[in-house]
């Protein structure tokens, strides 16, 4: 038996997932408090390390926050990607892709209250709004308008501006993500992210129909 002695730090006990570590508790501290209030040493504290340890891998929090995005948000765009890719058309790629990628997102509440802390401090911390729109909304929204110009194309997918029409498939994600964090909190009936993307869907797709 290797045990090890007790109180021995868990950033000692597995160097190599101390990157993970960190970012699994920045995640919870982000969530829970927002960007301005976050600490390193909370995050620190949560991660088992020490305040050395989180400097170390991320030198500033805004590094911290960016990691902490193409760690826990970023994977779930590119899975969709690589699954409406495979699709054999348009409409089978929006139905596979959507509801799956609201409920991954939507129902981590940590997630959810990230978003919320975009919308709440983008005015005062504006880089936070860049990053998220840079490395989340942007390459959804060009993904989803791409594949909805294609569909136009092969006549799948009647003329309009495709960029209002991924606006118009994407909208129930954000509105998901704002009662959750508003107003369930206060008593609202919850929602459920993916029976909502796929009503939305069967409403939205027939009025997209040639």
């Amino acid at each position: 038996m290797n045990a090890l002695p007790p109180g021995e730090p868990k950033f000692r006990r597995r160097p190599d997932e101390r990157p993970a570590e960190i970012l699994a508790a920045a995640l919870d501290v982000f969530s829970e408090h927002g960007f301005q209030a976050t600490r390193m040493e909370e995050v620190a504290r949560r991660a088992g390390v020490s305040k050395g340890a989180v400097y170390l891998y991320f030198p500033t929090k805004s590094e911290l926050f960016q990691a902490v995005v193409q760690d826990a948000i970023v994977p779930n765009v590119e899975t969709l990607k690589a699954l409406v890719s495979q699709a054999p058309s348009f409409e089978t790629a929006i139905r596979i892709g959507l509801p799956g990628l609201a409920e991954r997102l939507l129902e981590d509440g940590r997630v959810t209250g990230v978003i919320k802390l975009i919308i709440a401090e983008s005015r005062s911390h504006p880089e936070l709004a860049e990053l998220w729109h840079g490395t989340v909304i942007e390459p959804a929204l060009s993904m989803m308008t791409g594949l909805i110009e294609r569909a136009q194309g092969r006549g799948e997918v009647r003329a309009g501006d495709a960029r209002y029409f991924a606006f118009g498939l994407m909208g129930p994600m954000l509105l998901t993500a704002i009662w959750r964090e508003t107003f369930q909190p206060v008593g609202a009936q919850p929602i459920e992210p993916g029976l909502l993307a796929e009503q939305h869907l069967d409403t939205v797709l027939k009025g997209m129909r040639p």
